[in-house]
């Protein structure tokens, strides 16, 4: 599995229309092949800015099935104008995991 890891900022005084466009956005990628799930949270410290988590069963899926699709084109018009710079999008492989808390 892929984590797909992305830093948003967003434009000043847009927060409230990104998180509506966003609303409208999420069914696009949530019908992607090879999409596990997503969240979106909001920076308490500073909120115009918010990471966007999302899990793909390959890097695959993400960079060649989903960017490259007809549904990727509406997710852009629904949300890159927000952002301010346009972010870097990375994506991570699991290493370790423990729900526990253990070390």
């Amino acid at each position: 599995m892929i984590l797909e890891a992305v830093i948003l900022n967003i434009k000043p005084g847009q927060s409230a229309a990104f998180e509506a466009a966003f609303r409208q956005a999420a069914p696009i990628i949530a019908a992607a092949p090879g999409y596990v799930g997503h969240e979106l949270q909001r920076c308490v410290e500073n909120h115009e800015q918010f990471i966007l988590l999302v899990r793909w069963r390959t890097l695959e899926d993400h960079t060649e099935g989903f960017r490259k699709s007809a549904p990727y084109q509406e997710w852009k018009r629904l949300l890159h104008h927000f952002y301010d710079p346009f972010p870097t999008v990375l994506h991570y492989e699991l290493v370790h995991y423990d729900a526990d808390g253990e070390q």
